[in-house]
Formats: C-alpha cells, sequence, structure tokens
C-alpha cells in the first residue's frame, strides 16, 4: 500500500469534501492501484500555495484509458471525455 500526494484546487477539494465528487481524473504519470491512499492537499493556483487543509481517502478502483479501443482517435479529438460517477 503507497500514500500519494497530490495537490487538489480548492474548488474540487470543497467538493471531494462535501462527498459530491468521488473520483479523480489525473494524468497516469504515477503507479496508483486498489488499496493505496490518496493524501490529498488543497492548492491555490492563484497564490502557488498549499492552504493546509488536507484528506485521505483510499483508492478503491483505477482505471487507464491509454490502451481502451473503444472509440477513435477522431472520435475523442471531436467529444473529449467525461467522467461520470455514481453511487
Amino acid at each position: 500500500m503507497a500514500r500519494i500526494e497530490k495537490k487538489v484546487w480548492p474548488e474540487y477539494f470543497q467538493k471531494i469534501l462535501d462527498g459530491k465528487k468521488t473520483y479523480e481524473l489525473r494524468l497516469a504519470d504515477f503507479e496508483c492501484k486498489e488499496g493505496d491512499v490518496l493524501v490529498l492537499k488543497e492548492w491555490n493556483p492563484a497564490t502557488k500555495q498549499f492552504t493546509g487543509r488536507t484528506l485521505e481517502k483510499t483508492v478503491t478502483y483505477v482505471s487507464k484509458t491509454k490502451n481502451m479501443t473503444f472509440w477513435t482517435k477522431e472520435e475523442i479529438e471531436k467529444y473529449g471525455y467525461q467522467i461520470i460517477a455514481f453511487k
């Protein structure tokens, strides 16, 4: 089990804190797997400083898109992705 620290902008941090946002969309430039702990540190991009607020969330599922072949490159460029959370 790894502990992974990541910056989160205030508007998203608050939605996670409120329980409205139950996912993260991240560039897959680091290893992350079920059971790891995300340490989410609120980062203010205007001041370029951490606010001091943090959250810890246990990773329950990871899906990577690099090798997905559901859509063509053209479709992805035209529409992009959307992430849908549900409970």
